[in-house]
């Protein structure tokens, strides 16, 4: 489903509705699709070197005007500025002016959400990506946009919903009903376009007995004209155009009625939301994307320990802004700046949910739950790197709660959550999904052997006794042989740099995550159910 999330760094939103003068201080909220789908083509030619769209813009064009969007609106309030204009006469020696509304929605730093409830595969969808990512303003120059688009997985932002009318809705309390322009479905348009056409061309007929002349096919050619070829046609014509023609709104177009909370836009400044403090909670699962949203740039499974390291840094840095903070539940240490103990604090766990040995999410996940300041953090990241830093991914929230609440999410992605976390009834046998790096020197007898190391690991962690097997290398587990397995400069590195398979045999079934040795807090030692 293409989802585009959209910011006004100036706070402002400019647009006047269809069919009004600016004059009449009215603000088309939210955007309307044809509003929506003009702005993406036309991020096409200003920074993709189009000519004219290509196939695949065609067809996503083709889709987002078949399916009407639904929102998520931020809270605004109608605000407006009034200027006296020179319209360029004088009078008593001095120039006539008149009186003109500039009218906007005050947003501040609330995010719109757009979501087209439709099937996209996935050249429409990295175009799509593209067109959004290069979204430099919405409505008038003046509604400078940051937009970004998010997986179908990830949590829409908070906000108001705006909702498509159906026939036959009751009148909602609270609620009101708003006019917006959109496309007409493709088929729709060619049908309605040859009923159009040939109604025209009555007044025009082409004679049997001979030749048509020059003079009538130019008449044939003008009675056409008002009628573009397709709908693609209709969304790239101009005012000019559409005032030439005799159009009052847009061929191709159709007024279509959506419902919106009554404080939506509200007149005056926008009342402060009382602050209410978020209950802490056990973990958050991110999604991970890439710019051209191919599965096949996210980063290898061998990789999730400095995957966690980056995200880890990125998120100490989110919640502190430059300042010192105070969030034990990330930096894993308390306020007089000594460890934690006891391994309650953050676990940065990459994921491969959907089984491709590609990481896809992110686990972050503290047994003694995420405060306001961590929650905050998670929420505000958009972006981590990978590679030391050279390609950029995109962070969004998935889920968030207790680890339960994680088997509610859909298909494929619960099944590969299901294996990480354990069935509900909890599991026994469960096998490395990264390698175990031993925190201490391995010794040949005693406490400090690494099935020793292991059941100590297992213990400090509040886990039964299991019986321990040092799984050889296997095609399961070959593309973790050459797994990242020492954290970056500034860290200690392992006694050994080596890493192991293994698999857990508990007496009675148990739940995870289970992520143990050293590396544990940033995605090694990892297990999943075998």
């Amino acid at each position: 489903m293409p989802t585009l999330l959209l910011r006004f760094p100036g706070g402002r939103y400019h647009a006047t509705s269809w069919g009004h003068h600016v004059n009449e201080g009215l603000v088309e909220w939210p955007p309307s699709p044809w509003r929506l789908i003009r702005a993406l083509l036309a991020s096409g030619f200003a920074t993709q070197g189009w000519t004219s769209p290509p196939p695949e813009a065609r067809a996503l064009m083709e889709l987002l005007a078949g399916t009407l969007p639904r929102y998520r609106l931020p809270r605004a309030s109608l605000a407006h500025s009034r200027h006296y204009m020179p319209i360029g006469t004088l009078d008593k020696g001095r120039e006539k002016t008149t009186l003109v509304f500039d009218a906007w929605a005050n947003v501040g730093d609330g995010t719109l959400a757009v979501r087209w409830d439709c099937a996209i595969d996935e050249s429409c969808q990295a175009l799509f990506d593209r067109l959004v990512a290069n979204l430099g303003y919405l409505g008038r120059s003046e509604s400078w946009t940051e937009a970004c688009t998010i997986p179908d997985s990830a949590d829409l932002p908070p906000g108001q919903d705006a909702v498509r009318h159906v026939e036959g809705d009751p009148l909602r309390p609270g609620w009101e009903q708003i006019s917006l322009v959109a496309p007409l479905p493709w088929d729709q348009y060619a049908r309605w376009r040859e009923s159009s056409v040939a109604e025209a061309l009555v007044r025009h007929p082409v004679p049997q007995s001979r030749k048509v002349t020059g003079q009538q096919r130019r008449s044939r050619a003008v009675a056409e004209a008002p009628y573009p070829i397709d709908l693609l046609d209709c969304l790239l014509m101009d005012t000019a155009w559409l005032k030439g023609h005799g159009w009052s709104q847009p061929p191709g177009s159709q007024r279509v009625l959506y419902w919106r909370r009554r404080d939506s836009l509200t007149v005056g400044p926008p009342t402060e939301p009382k602050h209410v403090e978020p209950s802490r909670v056990s973990m958050m699962l991110l999604a991970l994307s890439t710019t051209s949203s191919s599965a096949t740039t996210l980063p290898l499974r061998s990789r999730a320990l400095p995957q966690g390291e980056l995200l880890h840094r990125a998120l100490v840095s989110r919640a502190g802004e430059g300042r010192p903070i105070e969030c034990p539940e990330l930096t894993g240490r308390n306020a007089a700046g000594h460890p934690l103990q006891g391994h309650q604090h953050a676990h940065i766990l990459s994921l491969d949910l959907d089984g491709d040995k590609r990481l896809d999410h992110v686990l972050v996940y503290a047994p003694m739950g995420l405060g306001a300041v961590a929650q905050n953090a998670i929420r505000a990241l958009r972006r981590t790197f990978t590679k030391g830093g050279v390609g950029e991914l995109r962070v969004a929230v998935a889920g968030n709660g207790a680890i339960d609440d994680l088997r509610r999410l859909p298909g494929p992605l619960a099944a590969g959550v299901e294996r990480v976390i354990g069935p509900r009834e909890g599991a026994r046998v469960w096998r490395s999904f990264t390698p175990f790096v031993a925190p201490r020197h391995w010794k040949p007898r005693g406490h400090n052997t690494l099935e020793g190391q292991v059941r100590a690991e297992l213990n400090s962690r509040g886990l039964p006794e299991a019986m321990v097997e040092i799984v050889p290398w296997d095609d399961q587990a070959l593309d973790l042989r050459h797994a990242v397995r020492v954290r970056r400069r500034g860290s200690a590195p392992p006694p050994q740099d080596a890493g192991f398979v293994i698999r857990l045999v508990f007496e009675e079934p148990v739940h995870g995550p289970i992520a143990i040795g050293y590396g544990a807090h940033f995605g090694l030692g990892l297990f999943s159910v075998q």
